[in-house]
């Protein structure tokens, strides 16, 4: 075959693909102006290996509250500040209610699931886990019980090991994981099980690797990436043995379901299953049912136990915080009781500082991607259908025009002059608008209930010496984590 004619032919394919998926599409015109993309690898080269929140908030402050990026080929829209992301999640919540694609896990969840799908199917999936959560206690006093349970057996854990200094991941790990296992499988692990310290394994080698710059690659390149090896490649073995651990229990609940008495969340959606059988409209499958469990461990397990323990990191270098907390503590619950959410009222400082934790530790900086899902105005420009859009949760949590030292840790960011609790509109930790995460309520009572137990009952020490830039989110992927510390946990 005649080189020439190979070379032209390669070409007008080149040229074909340039006009189909970059910034000379004609749909793409209208979009928030950016940093200029380079055909094909986009805006990669901008990009410092394993930094992609740290560009994008730079490139922020050159472009102002909307821009545009480009993943590869691939525009992505970028919103960045309060007025901003209220306005696209709350004002426009609708034409914002897309999920975007992630690359690093979509070959794993494949579009199921409640955080991972769109359209119908995230509807009813949303609808239905709602609904099943609220009846087995999430925001009632059912899981309040079932969290002070949880604390005495943390707290019983951290005094076994007699104020020797230790790492608290998988301790603090396994207490939150055991509140969602017992909505979801009907029961808590010991901390010492060996399947259940595989699985938490599993969830922990899973956010390393996609808070690393290959998983960060994955996400901007996806095509390229899925054909290169590298350690992104265990991404999709991690999720598929974390799913078959969920298959199992499912089998286990099928063998034993009473449907006049559902146990948990898998019972309650097997028998939605058997219920729509019938309906060819049903997303009621078992690639939801798996999907959807996994979901909910990963959206309330991992932020929550590491936003604890970055807040005990926090308290070891500001130890007159601890006190001060300590002494509301003592001086509204006392030593004799166990805490409850009805204390929290009446102890403004430590729920500004259990706030201030939120805002300060920022576990999502970037939120999980968003689409719109119509051709939508926004601030004069024009975002096509289905175009990916990350609303950033970091600009909102670190705006100066709502927080008066964003950078700086300061539980002043959320107390009045009076010294009562103030609340905060731009407190998102949780996102907002229709895609805000369903388990708020839970979280949050969570982290009070977990805090005042181990305040009420440790002092928190260390003999390692840390710095604000210790303390400080390394912004360098999808999830902020603290890092790796060791502490005390002696005795009041």
């Amino acid at each position: 075959m005649d080189i020439t004619f190979v070379l032209t032919l390669l070409l007008i394919l080149f040229i074909i693909y340039i006009l189909n998926n970059s910034i000379w599409n004609a749909k793409y015109r209208k979009l928030p102006p950016g940093p200029t993309p380079l055909p094909l690898i986009g805006n990669l080269l901008q990009i410092k290996s394993g930094q992609l929140t740290k560009f994008l908030i730079q490139t922020g402050e050159q472009y102002g509250s909307v821009y545009t990026v480009y993943f590869g080929p691939h525009p992505v829209v970028i919103i960045s500040g309060y007025k901003a992301v209220k306005e696209a999640l709350i004002d426009q919540g609708e034409e914002f209610s897309g999920r975007g694609s992630l690359p690093s896990v979509d070959k794993g969840f494949q579009g199921y699931g409640l955080v991972f799908s769109n359209g119908e199917r995230w509807k009813q999936m949303r609808r239905f886990s709602i609904t099943t959560l609220r009846n087995f206690g999430m925001g009632k006093r059912s899981i309040e019980e079932r969290i002070q349970e949880e604390a005495k057996y943390l707290v019983e854990e951290l005094k076994s090991h007699n104020e020797a200094p230790l790492d608290p991941r998988n301790i603090l790990t396994q207490a939150v994981t055991n509140v969602i296992c017992s909505m979801v499988f009907g029961n808590r692990y010991e901390y010492e099980d060996v399947q259940m310290l595989k699985l938490l394994n599993l969830f922990n080698e899973n956010v390393q690797i996609m808070n690393s710059a290959w998983g960060q690659l994955q996400d901007l390149f996806p095509s390229i990436m899925y054909r290169l090896p590298g350690p992104h490649q265990k991404l999709h073995k991690i999720l598929s043995d974390l799913l078959e651990f969920v298959s199992d229990r499912v089998k286990r609940n099928q063998e034993t379901l009473d449907p006049s008495s559902p146990r948990n969340f898998i019972d309650c959606f097997i028998i939605k299953m058997q219920q729509e059988k019938q309906n060819p409209e049903s997303e009621f499958n078992m690639r939801n049912l798996m999907s959807n469990v996994l979901n909910l461990f990963f959206a309330g397990t991992e932020t929550v136990s590491s936003t604890i323990r970055h807040g005990l990191l926090i308290f070891l270098k500001y130890p007159e915080i601890q006190t001060k907390v300590q002494q509301e503590i003592d001086h509204v619950i006392g030593h004799n009781r166990c805490p409850n959410i009805d204390d929290r009222s009446k102890m403004p400082y430590t729920d500004a500082v259990i706030h201030e934790i939120q805002r300060f530790c920022d576990i999502i900086p970037t939120n999980l991607p968003h689409a719109v899902i119509k051709d939508t105005k926004f601030r004069g420009y024009t975002i096509p259908k289905g175009t990916k859009v990350f609303p950033l949760l970091c600009s909102v949590l670190r705006d100066p025009t709502q927080f008066s030292t964003p950078d700086k840790f300061n539980p002043n960011h959320f107390l009045d002059d009076s010294g009562s609790f103030k609340k905060n509109d731009a407190f998102m930790p949780f996102s907002t608008g229709k895609r805000i995460c369903i388990g708020e309520g839970l979280a949050r009572m969570e982290l009070f209930l977990f805090f005042s137990n181990i305040l009420q009952n440790f002092t928190l020490t260390s003999k390692m010496q840390f710095t604000e830039a210790d303390i400080v989110p390394k912004m360098t992927g999808i999830a902020n984590v603290a890092i790796p510390y060791k502490l005390s946990f002696e005795a009041r």
